[in-house]
């Protein structure tokens, strides 16, 4: 059931009682040719429900790219997340994520003003009936982020998270139907964020062929790096807008020194939002 056009969102979730209220809402349809994951698709939407964990969500990822991958696309995560406080139903847009495996953090840049509160989250490889003093606890959004990045630029890569369990109410005690309904009531939510996320995209047009030709003509960059010098690019359009004045001439001697400072810049850029 592929679409005739590229999808512009990919959605992934963990469970399918997480991917019902999604797959009613915008009238998505199974489609009946992948067996290895549940997907759902309309003619711009594919929903892949990965399973749990975080090997099964970097495989559903992998998997569903590999099949559909397009430019620029957008990708947001959309699950339960337990919290020691925070009541059951809020909603949070996850602005840190932490591996508690490995101690990695990942940072999903937001260029724009989000519809809920931010809160940092703490990936853990087993469910928690000790709650964090302060992050919010799920299963799969290291995975998720780090796999994503691999597909499509980090501003348009985004985890949304719905408190279903805390110490007055723990994990043991939720229900498929429970956080259907839980889904259910943030839906209004959720298309505000993947709104903002598409205008992200719309607002992202090619870096301009006489500023990447004028590079590629003072630079020698391998076939690799010309790629990495054409999404760093893009990326900075994004942030900056269409209207960003071009980058200031450097003293990099070799393309792998521009790229290098082309990424400083990005950095810099993106921690002063």
């Amino acid at each position: 059931m592929k679409s005739d056009t590229p999808y512009k969102t990919f959605i992934y979730t963990a469970l399918p009682c997480e991917a019902k209220p999604l797959i009613d809402y915008f009238r998505l349809k199974k489609d009946t040719t992948i067996q290895c994951f549940a997907v759902y698709a309309n003619n711009t939407i594919c929903l892949t429900v990965t399973g749990i964990g975080k090997t099964a969500m970097a495989a559903g990822i992998g998997y569903t790219q590999a099949l559909f991958a397009s430019s620029n696309s957008v990708m947001l995560n959309i699950g339960i997340a337990g919290h020691k406080e925070h009541r059951i139903g809020s909603v949070f847009l996850i602005d840190k994520i932490t591996d508690n495996d490995s101690g990695r953090r990942y940072y999903p840049p937001l260029v724009f003003t989000p519809p809920c509160p931010t809160q940092c989250l703490q990936t853990v490889a087993k469910p928690q009936l000790t709650y964090h003093p302060s992050h919010l606890c799920d299963m799969e959004a290291s995975a998720f982020y780090e796999t994503a990045t691999r597909f499509t630029s980090g501003e348009l890569i985004q985890c949304l998270k719905i408190v279903s369990d805390n110490e007055l109410s723990p994990a043991q005690n939720i229900q498929a139907k429970q956080v259907s309904a839980l889904i259910c009531t943030q839906l209004p939510t959720i298309e505000s964020i993947l709104m903002e996320l598409t205008k992200l995209v719309e607002s992202l047009t090619p870096p301009g062929l006489t500023e990447f030709d004028q590079l590629i003509s003072q630079y020698r960059f391998t076939v690799n790096e010309q790629i990495q010098l054409k999404k760093l690019l893009g990326r900075l359009q994004l942030i900056k807008g269409k209207n960003w004045v071009g980058l200031a001439t450097t003293s990099a001697e070799t393309g792998k020194d521009f790229l290098k400072l082309l990424n400083q810049q990005l950095n810099e850029a993106e921690f002063y939002l």
